[in-house]
């Protein structure tokens, strides 16, 4: 896969830690997603990969949630932002598309903004915005980045149990060494 290690797959690799962790593999394809379900204390998770371009992110989610049965709002989409320092982590409730076509195809498909985000910093491009997210880590960066995606799958569980606003305050505005606590 073309993709599999640029800048641009961060909710991919953040996923896929989140997958090992739960024990299971995001090997199943329904509605254009890779999808895997686990069992996490009781209640079904449902962890998707959109399989179209990231610019047509919005189609897949839109029939995955169609075909679950999910609202927008119980949604968490985990992707890369340039405006974050690199290795930071943010939830945001709702908000524009800022610059992520991924975001901006999604906002589109959906008609809601009403959707939750986790957005992990790659900091300011050091050449063309499209060429530096869809360029592979490099080795130093690639050692970095490993431990932002398992606190990113910590992140996204702390989510998925208490909610955004107890996500919003652990997380945001921590750095990387605390893994987010306070």
């Amino acid at each position: 896969m073309r993709y599999a290690a640029t800048r641009h797959n961060c909710g991919f690799l953040t996923i896929d830690k989140l997958a090992a962790d739960l024990g299971v593999a995001c090997d199943k394809r329904v509605e254009d997603n890779m999808i895997a379900t686990a069992n996490y204390r009781g209640e079904r998770l449902l962890l998707a990969k959109p399989q179209l371009y990231m610019n047509l992110s919005g189609f897949p989610l839109v029939r995955l949630c169609n075909y679950y049965k999910v609202d927008y709002s119980d949604i968490l989409v985990i992707h890369d932002d340039m405006d974050l320092a690199p290795g930071s982590i943010r939830f945001r409730r709702g908000g524009s598309d800022g610059g992520h076509n991924g975001i901006k195809s999604i906002i589109e498909q959906t008609g809601t903004t009403a959707f939750n985000r986790l957005k992990i910093g790659l900091g300011a491009a050091l050449f063309d915005a499209a060429d530096y997210v869809t360029s592979c880590f490099t080795e130093d960066e690639a050692l970095f980045f490993a431990p932002i995606f398992s606190i990113a799958a910590k992140a996204a569980l702390l989510w998925y149990e208490q909610g955004i606003g107890s996500a919003m305050n652990q997380f945001n505005g921590r750095g990387i060494t605390d893994g987010g606590d306070k």
